[in-house]
C-alpha cells in the first residue's frame, strides 16, 4: 500500500493524505517545520463535559455530535526527534514532551487577557522553536471568535500561525500534522510554499478546501498593511 493514499496541488501548497512518518522518506530536504503535533496527552475533546453537557459546540451541534472525537495518535508519547532534527523546527505543546528536546527559544501564545488568568484551563500554550534561549510572547485573543467557526479541535488562530511562519527563513514549510491547513493559510499569506500531511481524511479535505478558498479569495485571509508613516508623510 501506497504511503501516499490521496494527493492535491493547490497553489503552492502541496497537500498529502498518509501517515507522516511514512511519507517523510518520500520528500526532498531543505524544508522548516512548523506544526501543532498531537501532545500525548490522550485528550478528550468532548467540551461539553465542563458545563453539565448543556453547551455544546454551535457547528457540532448542528451536525448532531457533542464531541470532536479523538485526536488520532495522542493516546501514546509523542517523539519530537525526527522533527526536531530539521534544520528550522516549531513544535507546539513542547511543554508534554519537554523532556525529549533541547534547550532551544520558547514561544509563548498568550490566549486571554489579564483579568481572565487562572479562570479556566490554561492561560497560554507554548512552542519549542529549534535554536536560541530566548523567551517571546505573542497575544492572539482570536480562539474566543474561532469558537463557532473553527475545523478542528487544536485549530490555532491564522495570526498566530503567521507569527511562528515569518520566524523560520525557508521558503518550503512542511507541517506533518496539518490538520484543517492553518499552516497552510499562513504560508500563502506570506509567500511561502507549503507541504501539508494529514493522517485523518476528514481533516484532509478540510484542509484542501481551506486552501482552495484562501487561494480564491486572498481579501478574506489577507489583513491589509497600515501604510507606511514615512510614505504617508511624503504623500502629504
Amino acid at each position: 500500500m501506497s504511503a501516499i493514499r490521496r494527493e492535491e496541488t493547490i497553489g503552492d501548497c502541496r497537500l498529502i493524505l498518509g501517515d507522516c512518518l511514512q511519507v517523510l522518506p518520500l520528500l526532498a530536504g531543505g524544508m522548516a517545520v512548523v506544526s501543532d503535533p498531537p501532545y500525548g496527552m490522550d485528550w478528550d475533546t468532548d467540551s461539553t463535559r465542563f458545563s453539565g453537557g448543556h453547551r455544546t459546540h454551535r457547528l457540532r451541534r448542528k451536525e448532531g455530535r457533542d464531541d470532536w472525537g479523538a485526536v488520532k495518535n495522542d493516546d501514546k508519547p509523542f517523539d519530537p526527534a525526527i522533527w526536531a532534527a530539521f534544520p528550522e523546527c516549531i513544535l507546539f505543546g513542547s511543554n508534554h514532551f519537554a523532556a525529549r528536546l533541547p534547550v532551544g527559544t520558547t514561544l509563548v501564545w498568550i490566549k486571554r487577557l489579564d483579568a481572565a488568568f487562572g479562570s479556566f484551563l490554561s492561560d497560554a500554550e507554548v512552542a519549542w522553536q529549534k535554536g536560541g534561549y530566548g523567551v517571546y510572547c505573542k497575544r492572539d485573543l482570536s480562539n474566543y471568535a474561532l469558537t463557532d467557526s473553527r475545523k478542528h479541535p487544536t485549530q490555532k488562530p491564522l495570526d498566530l500561525m503567521v507569527w511562528c511562519v515569518e520566524r523560520v527563513k525557508s521558503s518550503v514549510i512542511l507541517d506533518p500534522f496539518m490538520g484543517s491547513g492553518t499552516t497552510g493559510v499562513a504560508c500563502i499569506k506570506l509567500g511561502r510554499k507549503f507541504i501539508g500531511i494529514e493522517i485523518d481524511e476528514t481533516y484532509f479535505d478540510i484542509a484542501c478546501e481551506r486552501i482552495r478558498k484562501a487561494y480564491a479569495q486572498p481579501d478574506m485571509f489577507v489583513e491589509p498593511r497600515a501604510p507606511d508613516p514615512k510614505q504617508e508623510a511624503l504623500e502629504l
